[in-house]
């Protein structure tokens, strides 16, 4: 090509070129050898056999002024025939159009900082539309000069193998894992692809399988181009015919082997259909094709699915490229299977973190909830979680949790502490109580003897329990070692709750502080938010900054937006882009009931209770238009429950009554601290009928402890 360096001259490029006669033989012979490697290994990429082998690594260079132009050139070595590399011609030519960009602003950079950019492992562009890998460095002109050289080095073959390796096993997603397998591949022909066991996506295992019976599932293909209408594309899967035919070529005599096909004449004949050449072959000109399986050594070796190459039929396979092919391909199974194992993990954590989101809120509140796994490249899935649920006494339950960690082990313990706090919180315990019970759970699950003993610890571990009371309209919240929820008054002013910090779940006994329960009025048509720190933490800003852009997000929700949707829109707008943890919210809507739909009365502990009782729930059955079955039975309820506090506790009584949905809710409080318990007594026992009958009457009925007694509370038809 262009100029012969001057031996006064001190340039980056006149230095590179200098070296240039030290790997490239001058002279006729040597000359006419590697103009025959050139245009045998046009289309191959990477130096091959006898000529080639001998200068594995092929120097050259090109000057660029600050317009990034070409102005000299010196690429003679035979591999670098075929890059159209004119003086006065923009150096990006030279990229594939995916690259420009990233190419063009480092060099830039270069040219604006004087820093030098090393050893960039590069893709250039051949004037047939093939593509030469390259260790690719941007070096600044010496001055006076202005511009750029840029030294380009022919990628070595185990160069090349360990640079691929490297890319291939930076991720755990199958999709880019596989998609870095074939941008390697593609050095050795016009088109790659690799197909993967539909077993791989799922994370399933792939032992056992059938000979003949692999399905694939195309999971890259490079380059990007539009393709013809028919041809498989990654995401689609193979024909079954096209897959039964790969599976039955690259597990000949129950074997893996790497098959070749020289010609499309050839390709044509073993594929048979029409339909499946047009799913298989990317074009007329890529007519050759080596099918290597991705093999897991095991016993017998496992196929994940199956690598190929296209090239021109002009340009055959040597055997030195298919050791090549075949040493690469081996290199990096490890890795997809790597990635289908950190699939079937991800995949199961995912699931059991779906079935614990709130499906419903009741008729007292409004829930939606956004859980966004982190990427699937990260350290694995988290152990955030929420859940909503209604109490039986008609109160609704708002619980978050942050478990420590990630994988099988924090879901585990996530599902444990899940269940347990919907358990306590059910059979009527104080959202403190509850904290306190997962607390002693989260010490014993990292105790060496009886918990988890696999590397895993749970402790400092959070979790926020937040009750909401429908009838006084408040909010009865406790919280271990977690972020302060948001609270949002209906004109729209938010602001953190203030709830005192706590060291969290299973801290050292000396650390341990009694849970704090706080009270928050919330009337109808408040918001309270509750959250994982993955959707407030960013390195750039502190936490409480987080936290106020996470208030100002949700104040914009309107009385009228969709909550589902407003939670999404949260979400997308907080969420980091590559987020590395879990995001978790959940917006609660207060609704509450309405002043007619319930009632209230305060009665002495006399003998005369249960009589003033009947006539006051009486009265207001018939205000409310009460069925007469269901009215007989709600006094007689009445009667029994309030008999019981009188015979058995002491102070006054309250009694109150809730129209609930499809239900009546009778609530009958004392000072009483006994449980009463359904028994089953003898034919002449008088203790405990009553309860018998409580039992009878209603759909379900249960017991909530307050602080000065206890609440019994039951639910009759309507």
């Amino acid at each position: 090509m262009d100029a012969t360096p001057s031996p006064s001259s001190s340039s980056a490029f006149d230095l590179v070129s200098s070296a240039l006669g030290r790997y490239i033989p001058r002279g006729g012979a040597a000359r006419d050898a590697g103009s025959a490697d050139a245009q045998g290994d046009r289309g191959t990429r990477v130096p091959g056999d006898s000529a080639a082998g001998r200068q594995e690594q092929i120097l050259g260079a090109v000057n660029l002024d600050r317009e990034l132009l070409i102005t000299r050139c010196n690429l003679d070595a035979p591999v670098f025939a075929g890059l159209d590399a004119r003086v006065g011609r923009p150096f990006v030519d030279l990229l594939p159009p995916r690259d420009v960009p990233t190419v063009t602003r480092r060099l830039w950079q270069v040219l604006e900082t004087g820093e030098a950019h090393v050893a960039r492992i590069q893709r250039l562009r051949r004037g047939e539309g093939s593509e030469l890998v390259v260790s690719m460095s941007i070096l600044p002109a010496a001055e006076p000069e202005e511009g750029l050289t840029v030294s380009v080095i022919a990628m070595a073959r185990r160069l090349h193998l360990y640079a691929a390796e490297t890319a291939i096993g930076t991720s755990l997603d199958i999709g880019e894992t596989a998609q870095s397998l074939a941008e390697s591949l593609l050095a050795w022909g016009d088109v790659a692809a690799v197909d993967l066991d539909f077993a791989v996506w799922t994370g399933e295992g792939v032992t056992g399988q059938a000979k003949g019976r692999i399905r694939l599932r195309r999971a890259a293909l490079v380059p990007d181009r539009a393709w013809p209408e028919g041809y498989v594309t990654p995401g689609d899967d193979l024909p079954s015919d096209a897959s039964r035919l790969l599976a039955q070529a690259v597990l000949r005599d129950d074997a893996p082997q790497t098959i070749v096909i020289p010609d499309r004449e050839a390709v044509e004949r073993v594929l048979g259909s029409p339909r499946v050449v047009r799913a298989l072959v990317p074009g007329d000109r890529s007519a050759g094709v080596a099918c290597i399986p991705l093999v897991l050594d095991d016993t017998p070796p496992v196929v994940l699915g199956v690598a190929e190459v296209w090239r021109r039929a002009d340009c055959p396979f040597r055997d030195s490229e298919l050791f090549d092919l075949q040493e690469l391909v081996a290199r990096t199974a490890h890795h997809v299977d790597l990635a289908r194992q950190h699939q079937r993990e991800h995949t199961q954590v995912l699931a059991l973190q779906r079935r614990l989101l709130p499906r419903t809120g009741g008729d007292t509140v409004e829930i939606a909830s956004v859980y966004q796994p982190a990427t699937p490249d990260s350290a694995g899935v988290g152990g955030d979680w929420v859940n909503s649920f209604p109490l039986p006494d008609g109160r609704t339950a708002l619980v978050v949790g942050d478990v420590v960690g990630h994988g099988l082990g924090a879901a585990a313990t996530m599902g444990q502490l899940s269940m347990e706090a919907r358990a306590l919180l059910s059979a009527g315990l104080a959202p403190d109580e509850v904290l306190e019970h997962l607390d002693e759970t989260v010490s014993l699950l990292d105790d060496t003897e009886s918990g988890l003993t696999a590397g895993y610890s749970a402790l400092g571990s959070t979790c926020c329990i937040a009750l909401y009371d429908p009838v006084g309209h408040q909010v009865t919240l406790s919280s271990a070692g977690h972020l302060p929820p948001v609270l949002i008054s209906p004109d729209g002013r938010a602001s953190p709750l203030a709830v005192r910090p706590h060291p969290g779940l299973g801290a050292e006994f000396a650390l341990r502080e009694p849970f704090d329960v706080h009270t928050f009025d919330a009337p109808p048509g408040c918001l309270l938010a509750l959250y994982t720190d993955g959707l407030v933490e960013d390195p750039a800003v502190s936490i409480d900054e987080g936290i106020g852009r996470l208030a100002d997000a949700v104040s914009t929700v309107h009385p009228w937006d969709t909550l589902q949707q407003a939670a999404r829109h949260v979400v997308s707008a907080l969420a980091p882009a590559h987020q590395r943890d879990d995001v978790t919210l959940l917006l609660a809507r207060m609704i509450g009931y309405r002043k007619g739909d319930t009632a209230t009365w305060r009665l002495p502990a006399r003998y005369d209770a249960p009589a003033r009782a009947r006539a006051q729930v009486s009265a207001l059955l018939r205000q409310w238009g009460t069925r007469d079955d269901t009215r007989d039975a709600v006094l007689v309820l009445v009667s029994e429950l309030v008999t019981n506090a009188v015979c058995f506790a002491t102070g006054p009584i309250t009694v109150r009554l809730i129209r609930a949905g499809h239900g009546l809710l009778c609530e009958v409080g004392d000072t009483g601290n006994g449980r009463p318990r359904l028994r089953r007594g003898g034919p002449f026992d008088d203790a405990g009928r009553g309860l018998h009958v409580v039992h009878r009457l209603t759909t379900r009925w249960g017991v909530r402890w307050t602080d000065t007694g206890k609440v019994i509370w039951a639910e009759v038809a309507r």
